[in-house]
C-alpha cells in the first residue's frame, strides 16, 4: 500500500466538502454516485459520537419538515439531526388543513415560498408525480430531500438501510447479498430506494413478491441502467424463500411493510398474503445451520402483527430497531453535506 496526499487527521469539514452534494436535492437514491454515497457513509460513520450530543456544523441554518403523510421517524429523525447539528427547524405536519394548501395554495408555489424560510427542506408528499414536479423547480427552492414521494421512492429510508448494511457487514456492498420480500413490490417505496442504492454500490439483489404486484417500471428502468446484479421472483412458499435464502447466500432480509393506511381493502389483501413472507426466528435458526450464516432481517417500520415473528426483536437477527439507532447520524450527514459546513 502506497501513502496518499490526503492522509493526515479526519477533518469532517474537508469530509462534507469531498462529497461534494452541496446544493442538490434528493429525488431518487441514484441521483448520487456511488462516490458520494460512499462519502455520506463516511461522514455519518464520524457524526455517530454526536448523535446524542451536539456539533455546530449547520448553526444559523433552518430545516423545513413538509410532511403532506403521516411519519414518526422520518420527521423526527431529520429535525432531530437538525437540532443536534446546532441549527433550527420549522415544521408543517398537516399541510392540508393547517397550511395555505387548504386555501388551494399549489405545491410548487408552497415550496417557493417556504424557501424563502429555510435552507434545506424535507418534503412527504402521496403523489408520484411529486418527484418531477420537485425536478422541475431546479433553482428556484432551497434543496428539497424526499421524505417519501408516492409509492416509489424513500430515499433517506433506502439510505438508512444502506447505511445499516454498510455498518453490519463490513461496508463493501459487493460482497453482500440482499433479498427485498413483500406481497406488495409496486408499493413498496423503501424497498425499492434500498434496493436502488444497492444497485448503485454494487449488490446482488432478490426480489420476492407476488403476481402482479411487481416491481414498478421506472424502478425495474432504473435498474437496467446501472446493469444491476436483480432478479425477481414471485409466488415462493415460506420455505421456498427460506430455501433460496440459504442456497443464494442471502445477508440481509428487507421487508418493506404495509404502506396501505387502515380501511383500505388493499392492506387486508397484503396482510391475506403475509403468510407466505412471514419470516420466523425458528426459521432463520434453520437458515443458519443450512447456510452458516447469520442473516439479518429488518423492516421499514411500523410493523403490524402478522408481519413477522416478534421472537426476531431479542435475537442476534435483528437489525430494525438497531437501524433507528443508526439514524440520526445518517441524516445529520444528509443535511451537512447537502447544506454545507
Amino acid at each position: 500500500m502506497a501513502l496518499t496526499a490526503g492522509f493526515g487527521p479526519r477533518d469532517i469539514c474537508k469530509q462534507i466538502e469531498r462529497t461534494g452534494i452541496k446544493g442538490r436535492n434528493l429525488i431518487f437514491i441514484d441521483d448520487y454516485s456511488q462516490e458520494e454515497l460512499a462519502n455520506i457513509f463516511k461522514t455519518a460513520e464520524m457524526l455517530e459520537p454526536y448523535y446524542r450530543n451536539r456539533i455546530p456544523l449547520l448553526e444559523g441554518k433552518v430545516l423545513c419538515t413538509q410532511f403532506f403523510q403521516p411519519s414518526t421517524r422520518t420527521r423526527f429523525s431529520h429535525e432531530t439531526a437538525m437540532f443536534r447539528l446546532g441549527g433550527n427547524v420549522i415544521t408543517e405536519s398537516n399541510p392540508l388543513v393547517s397550511s395555505s394548501a387548504a386555501k388551494g395554495e399549489s405545491l410548487s408555489d408552497a415550496l417557493i415560498v417556504t424557501s424563502e424560510y429555510a435552507d434545506v427542506i424535507v418534503l412527504r408528499h402521496p403523489d408520484d408525480a411529486v418527484a418531477d414536479e420537485v425536478a422541475s423547480l431546479a433553482g428556484k427552492t432551497v434543496p428539497i430531500i424526499s421524505g417519501g414521494y408516492g409509492n416509489v421512492t424513500h430515499p433517506t429510508q433506502g439510505l438508512l438501510d444502506m447505511y445499516t448494511a454498510y455498518r453490519a457487514f463490513g461496508g463493501d456492498f459487493t460482497k453482500m447479498t440482499v433479498m427485498i420480500a413483500t406481497p406488495d413490490l409496486s408499493r413498496a417505496r423503501s424497498g425499492q430506494s434500498f434496493g436502488l442504492g444497492l444497485a448503485r454500490m454494487g449488490a446482488k439483489i432478490i426480489y420476492a413478491g407476488t403476481t402482479g404486484l411487481e416491481t414498478p417500471d421506472v424502478i425495474r428502468d432504473k435498474l437496467k441502467a446501472m446493469n444491476a446484479n436483480f432478479t425477481e421472483v414471485n409466488d415462493l412458499t415460506i420455505a421456498q424463500h427460506e430455501e433460496m435464502i440459504a442456497d443464494e447466500g442471502v445477508d440481509y432480509v428487507y421487508l418493506p411493510g404495509c404502506s396501505v393506511k387502515k380501511g383500505d381493502p388493499g392492506r387486508d389483501e397484503f396482510l391475506k398474503k403475509m403468510a407466505e413472507f412471514y419470516f420466523t426466528l425458528d426459521g432463520l435458526e434453520k437458515i443458519e445451520k443450512k447456510s452458516g450464516k447469520v442473516v439479518g432481517i429488518t423492516h421499514s417500520l411500523p410493523r403490524n402483527a402478522g408481519e413477522f415473528d416478534f421472537a426476531i426483536d431479542e435475537s442476534k437477527h435483528q437489525l430494525y430497531f438497531k437501524s433507528i439507532g443508526f439514524s440520526v447520524a445518517l441524516r445529520m450527514s444528509l443535511l451537512a453535506n447537502i447544506c454545507g459546513a
